[in-house]
């Protein structure tokens, strides 16, 4: 099995990038699947409909979230919706799936979103919560992939070992930073601590950097815009699995216009 997964999207330049470049990645690449986390998608903060469908008009078959998913006009697509999904460990009556099984002719995909605790809520335990259902959908597919949205460079590791032979991978995001630390784990599993962002390169993260500036010099709480101005980058990986599940092969890009 073939995988794209692409970084945390960014505002309306994340979408651009996945326009502009998510055809010359499917051509080189040619993947069963197409992944991204798309929590930062609609204005730099949450989704909504419109721009889930627009970016599932790109070629993506499924996106993952994280801590920014809750924007209330976004819940009733959630719950209606096989196609996103939020953090597992949320508590019991919350909205959405934490996971989805993607199927293309014999091949089925299991995606697992699981949310850190470090630097995060006190949510449930992701290392429980993601091991018991790891367990659960390997009686449907040994393919099975983790977008673990945490904050701790440790906690993301932590999670990587422990899932370590049970999963295809792991992978992290969340920072929007692309790690170097891609590299397959003993028993098979593939990991990187971050896969990055697609957004604005002159940027903080996506945002916008005088307001970044502003924040950190006073201290003072303030909501940061999303960065419009070119160049726009894509980040993410290609994973490789064999008939097991267990990963060939991880590479990481970065596309810059």
């Amino acid at each position: 099995m073939k995988i794209l997964f692409l970084g945390d999207i960014v505002g309306s330049p994340g979408r651009r990038a996945v326009k502009d470049f998510l055809p010359e990645l499917i051509k080189k690449y040619r993947p069963h699947f197409v992944i991204a986390n798309g929590e930062n998608a609609a204005g730099g903060y949450g989704l909504t409909e419109k721009v889930a469908e627009e970016l599932f008009s790109y070629g993506i078959d499924l996106l993952t979230t994280g801590n920014h998913v809750w924007k209330k006009e976004f819940i009733p697509y959630l719950q209606k919706t096989e196609k996103v999904v939020r953090p597992a460990n949320y508590g019991p009556g919350a909205p959405g799936k934490g996971w989805s099984l993607l199927t293309r002719g014999e091949l089925k995909l299991g995606v697992l979103n699981l949310e850190g605790r470090i630097f995060m809520r006190p949510l449930e335990n992701p290392f429980l919560v993601g091991r018991a259902l790891a367990q659960d959908i390997a009686k449907e597919t040994p393919f099975i992939l983790v977008d673990f949205h945490a904050e701790a460079t440790s906690e993301k590791l932590a999670l990587g070992y422990f899932l370590n032979g049970l999963v295809s991978a792991v992978l992290g995001t969340h920072t929007h930073v692309q790690t170097s630390d891609e590299r397959i784990l003993s028993q098979g599993t593939a990991y990187i601590t971050d896969v990055g962002m697609c957004g604005s390169l002159e940027s903080i993260i996506g945002m916008k950097i005088h307001q970044a500036f502003e924040l950190y010099v006073t201290m003072v709480g303030r909501k940061l815009e999303v960065e419009s101005s070119p160049p726009y980058k894509l980040e993410g990986v290609f994973l490789e699995l064999n008939s097991e599940g267990r990963a060939k092969n991880i590479e990481r890009f970065r596309l810059i216009t």
